[in-house]
């Protein structure tokens, strides 16, 4: 496993397991088939609303806590300090965990700033252990962090081949804001296994074209959270962090970005 060092010292596996829309007994499944193939970060927020699946099968796996990065955020429901506060606990008894790894904001919300402080309590009072934001552009994250007290440590975003986001990157290293890709694998958007230089390059590293795709945003030290049902996808998307791209085909790679977001997210 590669990990990302966020800003306060803590490690974050490099690739983890999106769970957008995996519900009920069959998504526990899932996700525990996850755990047992080796992910060891899960992603998972209220909105979603399987916080206590993700738990439940947490505690299945006989996994010990310390092995998994649990990430979670925090929606418009908890839009005040007060009620974000009530948020963290009621997250902390879903996921069954006397922690959380990570905390996100989930979007740029107008009460962002009040619903941070509580993020920050919940860090003192070391219920979290690093906090964050997420689908925040340049823009939104550059006003949020003059008055927010502590940088985040991440920001989740829509990046994958055709939207890297890279400008948005090499803005968020400036301060110390590590860049996490939801939809790495365009959210089915896009079938990558039609796409030319993705068929070329699978052949060449016999890998999946997923593969290529998710190894490109890692190699560029981006963090990813794939979903997947199936396990032989599960384990292809852990293996794309056995092999590098070379630098040319890096580059033309490169060429494949529209610099256009796909879900209008950014407008």
């Amino acid at each position: 496993m590669e990990y990302i060092s966020l800003n306060n010292f803590i490690n974050m596996p490099i690739i983890g397991f999106g769970t957008w829309d995996v519900r009920g007994k069959f998504g526990e499944r899932i996700i525990l088939n996850a755990l047992e193939c080796g992910y060891r970060l899960i992603d998972t927020a209220q909105m979603y609303k399987n916080e206590d699946i993700v738990g439940n099968a947490i505690v299945q796996s006989s996994i010990d806590r310390s092995e998994i990065f649990i990430i979670t955020k925090l929606d418009l429901n908890s839009n005040s300090y007060h009620k974000a506060q009530a948020a963290i606990e009621s997250s902390l008894n879903r996921l069954q965990s006397n922690y959380i790894d990570l905390v996100l904001i989930h979007e740029p919300y107008s009460q962002a700033l009040q619903m941070y402080e509580a993020l920050k309590d919940g860090l003192l009072k070391q219920k979290i252990r690093a906090i964050g934001v997420s689908n925040f552009s340049q823009q939104f994250y550059a006003k949020f962090i003059q008055y927010c007290g502590i940088i985040p440590a991440v920001n989740q975003v829509e990046s994958h081949i055709y939207y890297p986001q890279f400008k948005l990157q090499e803005y968020l290293d400036k301060y110390g804001t590590k860049m996490q890709s939801w939809g790495p694998l365009t959210s089915k958007t896009y079938n990558l296994s039609t796409e030319p230089l993705l068929k070329h390059l699978a052949h060449k590293y016999a890998c999946s074209e997923a593969m290529i795709a998710l190894r490109y945003l890692t190699q560029n030290k981006i963090a990813i959270i794939p979903k997947s049902t199936s396990i032989e996808h599960m384990q292809q998307n852990l293996a794309s962090l056995d092999f590098d791209i070379e630098d040319n085909d890096l580059k033309l790679l490169a060429n494949l970005n529209t610099n256009k977001s796909l879900f209008n997210w950014y407008d």
